[in-house]
Order: C-alpha cells, then sequence, then structure tokens
C-alpha cells in the first residue's frame, strides 16, 4: 500500500522535476542572486501575491525558513507568540531558542491561536517591565497543525490584536497551498501579503524536491535576512535550484491556474475522499479539517496496525488510551490508494 505518513517523502511533481532537467547544463551564478530563474520565480509570486514592494527570498526548507524569518524581526530580549502545538515549538528541536529568542506558547489547543489567549501572554509577558521577555511577534501557521484553515474573519482578529500592541505577524505557509485551495476558505494570497510583515509559500511540501519562498513585507526582515540565512547555515550555492521551481510551479499555462494551486488541490482532494470514506466505517475525526491532513481517535491497536500498513503517525494519546492518528494526501496520492487504504481501513473497523 502507499504510505500516508507525510507530503513531503514523494519526489518533485513531474513538471517541476523536468524543469529541473532542463536547466541542468546551464552555468548560473550562485546563492539566488541574480540568476534568472530566481528572478523569474520573484516576479510570478510578487504578481501572485499582489505587491510589487515585498522582497521575495528562498529556504531550502520550513525550518530554515522559521529560523531565519522569527529571529530576523526579533531582538535577543523579545519573544514570539504562539500556540502550544506550533511547529516552532514542538517540533524543531528547539532551534528558536538556540538562536537566542524565546518562545511565548498559549494554552490554544486547536491549532489556531486565539486572541484570547495571546492577550494572557502579553499581560504576562508585560506586567514587571523589562524584567520579562517582550513579545514583539506572533506565529501562526496555515493550515494549522491539526489540519485547520484559517477564516479570514479569525485572520484578521488576530492580525488587528497584534498591530494594536505593536506585533509583527509571521505566517508558516509549509502547508499554505492546501489551505488556500481547501473547500470554504475565504482568505487570499493577496490579503495574507496586505497583513502578515512575512510569511512563505511552502514547496517541500507542495510537489517540490525542496524549498520555500519567503514573502518579506517587514523592513528589518528585508536587510537582515540576507545575512541570516547565510549565517544559519541555510544558504545554498545552486541557489537557482530553488528558483527554477518556484518558476515552473507558478507560471501559468493554458488552463489559467498555476501549478502550484493544482498540486495543492489534488491532496485535498484525495484527503476528501479519506475523509468521507473513514466516517463511513464509523472512525471518528478528531479535528475538522478541510486539508491534505486527517486526524482520527483509533485504539491503540488500530493505530499500530495503520502505522505498519501505512505510515500513520500518533499525534496525541487521549486520556481515554485512544490515539489521535494522522494520515497525510501529497499531490502524488491517487483515488485508488485511498480506496486501497479505506479496503484496508474496513478490517479493522
Amino acid at each position: 500500500m502507499r504510505m500516508f505518513k507525510n507530503d513531503y517523502s514523494e519526489g518533485a511533481a513531474p513538471q517541476i522535476l523536468d524543469a529541473l532537467v532542463r536547466s541542468n547544463d546551464e552555468q548560473c551564478v550562485g546563492y539566488t542572486e541574480g540568476d534568472p530563474h530566481c528572478e523569474r520565480a520573484r516576479e510570478l509570486i510578487r504578481a501572485e501575491v499582489g505587491r510589487d514592494d515585498v522582497n521575495v527570498e528562498f529556504c531550502i526548507g520550513g525550518t530554515s525558513a522559521n529560523v531565519v524569518g522569527v529571529t530576523g524581526m526579533l531582538h535577543d530580549w523579545e519573544g514570539v507568540i504562539c500556540t502550544k502545538d506550533a511547529h516552532i515549538n514542538v517540533h524543531e528541536t528547539g532551534a528558536i531558542a538556540a538562536c537566542g529568542r524565546t518562545v511565548l506558547p498559549t494554552q490554544d489547543a486547536d491549532g489556531f491561536l486565539s486572541v484570547e489567549q495571546a492577550e494572557q501572554v502579553y499581560a504576562r509577558q508585560t506586567l514587571t517591565g523589562r524584567h520579562m521577555t517582550l513579545p514583539k511577534l506572533v506565529y501562526i501557521t496555515n493550515s494549522t497543525e491539526f489540519g485547520g484553515v484559517w477564516s479570514r474573519e479569525r485572520f484578521d482578529a488576530i492580525c488587528d490584536w497584534a498591530q494594536g500592541h505593536e506585533l509583527k505577524v509571521f505566517v508558516d505557509g509549509a502547508r499554505l497551498g492546501s489551505a488556500l485551495t481547501s473547500k470554504g476558505n475565504d482568505l487570499s494570497l493577496t490579503h495574507i501579503a496586505e497583513c502578515a510583515s512575512a510569511f512563505y509559500i511552502g514547496g517541500t511540501k507542495n510537489g517540490m524536491l525542496f524549498g520555500e519562498a519567503m514573502v518579506i513585507a517587514n523592513p528589518e526582515l528585508k536587510r537582515s535576512f540576507p545575512y541570516l540565512v547565510k549565517e544559519r547555515g541555510g544558504l545554498m550555492a545552486k541557489g537557482r535550484l530553488l528558483g527554477v521551481q518556484f518558476e515552473a510551479a507558478f507560471e501559468r499555462d493554458g488552463s489559467g491556474e498555476a501549478l502550484y494551486w493544482r498540486l495543492a488541490r489534488q491532496a485535498n482532494t484525495c484527503a476528501a475522499r479519506l475523509r468521507e470514506g473513514m466516517a463511513g466505517l464509523g472512525f471518528r475525526s478528531y479535528l475538522d479539517s478541510p486539508t491534505n491532513q486527517q486526524f482520527f481517535v483509533v485504539s491503540p491497536e488500530q493505530a499500530r496496525a495503520f502505522d505498519e500498513a501505512v505510515g500513520s503517525e500518533t499525534f496525541a494519546v487521549l486520556p481515554t488510551g485512544e490515539e489521535v492518528i494522522r494520515f497525510v494526501c501529497s499531490w502524488a496520492t491517487r483515488q485508488e490508494d485511498v480506496d486501497e487504504l479505506l479496503g484496508f481501513a474496513a478490517t479493522l473497523a
């Protein structure tokens, strides 16, 4: 059976791999500086976000983008507010702390950073002035760590709160493609670009071999990015490989839609089929997710069986002893793969 462990174990989408092969004989200047592919990708992304005043830079992966983005907008005595399940708080081996910045988690339990919880952290941290780490940034992910999608109303609320407290906003967009092509989504890329200090468009988890494109409006990060990405070990000598992939992903073809969005929609379509099929078999969703990540509550025995068969991961153990497991669809997942998984699930239901 095909594995449903994550959305980055696949190779590149054929169109992106073809573009890399076609460019293989070219000699380009390095480090994403001035080569024609990176410059064209920057043009395409600026057009996609509807702003020509932003910097577009490239990172090798999500952790690198988060580290450079967060640390580039904070001083040593400043911190970033995020949910307790946020990637920078859980899955990046203390990378932010290792760079001398402080993560200030809330108690939000659904993956969304709420104004109420953000205000509690802010009030606590500013209670005694210079004796506490000063919050200066909020970090959110779209889609969230639990597959949730930020609505425009919810996004505007946290951005307005941040602006009212003179905090910057950073959006982790590792799965931004999946979020913005999900059913019912009402948040646009252009609106994110209007409100966020910086965000990135994830490529690693949406059909590329590797790479994220950082969109930067914040003047401080514009200045610090070139130095930080080198200092943190994230600057690729063969930078054109990043440019080639994003160029291929955002060039418009006869369909009128960029490949990037088609790949994300394919993953979401298969995930919806998976969600409906699992529900029909009696499996209970953990949280509502319209994206390519799907979470279900199962027994420990079922969790082990799914893990062995398709590589699902356990994300939480509930007080009942039941486990929350995750299945992930990618650009390469086919409906036949989902149906095969559902056939296996039927034997465990």
